[in-house]
């Protein structure tokens, strides 16, 4: 099949989601994709199978895209056996073949030209689905290694996408044929960012341009951990640089309270937030250097700038991906991972060479870059095609 050569609009079913990890991708692919066919003259009809209570459910509907559901069943992990066996995973796990029945339905009457699966564990059922349909099957795995609902699906792919070229040797042997190299796809608003736009927007008039500017976020709910440990760098952090801090709404008050007691030298220096919204290309942009938790977006936007950043992974990410993650990029020196006990003293050793060695943040950076791949979501978008083509 030809696909410049269709009379229709290409179909392409997506599944996956749950978080922003592997939403966003999607998205991204979605997108880009319909920007490549529209060029030619052409057009997409995309049909997302999510969960109700997901991100996608209020991300996909938002971007105009025709969404559904099918029953689901969680796997919650444990390193004990017999706790994979608790009533909650026997009682998930009874949904699955419903699911893949009603995957199956919507997958028989849509017809993909293409089903792309993301992972979250709602991907199950339409992969599978897809292999009973006949379908061509893309896998995108975000992180380093295989996540679990790809592990379940990866003998079914006609082909899986991985954002790492070391993710290639962690396959199991059987499935390595059918790997490309695509990188993690980066919203392009992010990469189009401008320092002093993020300084007009935030209101930015204290900080001092000459020194070095710190981004810290814990993702946007915040993350304890790291607010806890700035906050006890604070006055050492502004001595060196100025900081925009992404606490979580719930954390604002707290830490204002705290802020309002530093010098106001310094003061000025430090900006609070609860939430960085449609700013966050500005913010990336005017950032020297990023403090933050270590999951595959996050990577894949920071590589793709050439951020230098330091790391601090959320130690329950399952599968401990989040520190695997962070132990990838700092074995090549591309960022820093704080892996053991997160202190103010590592934090301020990690960050110090960084904020007073302008030359080790231009190393980092470069390292970083090289890891990136901002055009992630083309490559995507070719495997997408080609797969639709052999199918």
């Amino acid at each position: 099949m030809d696909i410049s050569l269709l009379s229709r609009p290409f179909r392409l079913l997506v599944t996956g989601g749950g978080t922003g990890g592997h939403t966003y991708p999607a998205l991204t692919a979605v997108r880009t994709l319909q920007r490549r066919l529209a060029a030619s003259g052409g057009s997409v009809d995309v049909l997302w199978i999510g969960t109700p209570d997901g991100l996608e459910a209020r991300v996909a509907p938002a971007e105009g895209i025709a969404f559904t559901t099918v029953a689901t069943g969680k796997i919650r992990r444990s390193a004990n056996p017999l706790k994979m066996l608790s009533a909650a995973n026997m009682k998930d796990m009874a949904k699955v073949p419903l699911g893949v029945a009603q995957a199956r339905k919507i997958v028989s009457e849509f017809q993909p030209d293409v089903v792309l699966a993301t992972g979250g564990y709602v991907a199950v059922p339409a992969g599978l689905a897809a292999r009973m349909c006949k379908r061509p099957l893309v896998l995108h795995e975000q992180t380093v290694r295989l996540g679990l609902a790809n592990r379940k699906l990866a003998g079914s792919a006609t082909r899986i996408a991985v954002s790492s070229e070391s993710s290639l040797e962690l396959l199991p042997a059987d499935v390595r044929a059918s790997a490309v190299v695509t990188g993690n796809p980066v919203r392009p608003e992010v990469l189009a960012g401008h320092p002093d736009k993020a300084v007009a927007a935030l209101g930015l008039h204290g900080f001092d341009r000459r020194l070095p500017t710190v981004y810290v976020t814990g993702g946007a709910q915040g993350a304890q951990q790291i607010n806890g440990v700035v906050r006890e760098s604070l006055p050492w952090l502004l001595s060196h640089a100025n900081v925009i801090h992404q606490c979580g709404p719930a954390n604002v008050a707290e830490l204002q309270q705290y802020a309002a007691a530093l010098d106001p030298y310094l003061a000025g220096r430090y900006h609070l937030t609860g939430f960085v919204g449609p700013e966050l290309p500005d913010v990336l942009a005017l950032a020297d250097v990023v403090i933050s938790r270590s999951g595959a977006g996050t990577l894949a936007e920071l590589t793709a700038l050439g951020k230098p950043a330091v790391f601090v992974p959320l130690a329950t990410s399952a599968g401990n991906e989040q520190a695997h993650n962070a132990r990838h990029l700092a074995d090549a020196g591309a960022a820093v991972a704080l892996l053991g006990e997160v202190t103010a003293g590592a934090l301020q050793q990690a960050v110090g060479p960084l904020l007073t060695d302008p030359m080790r943040r231009a190393g980092m950076a470069e390292r970083a870059r090289a890891y990136g791949r901002p055009d992630a979501a083309e490559r995507l978008v070719d495997v997408l095609l080609q797969a639709a083509s052999a199918g």
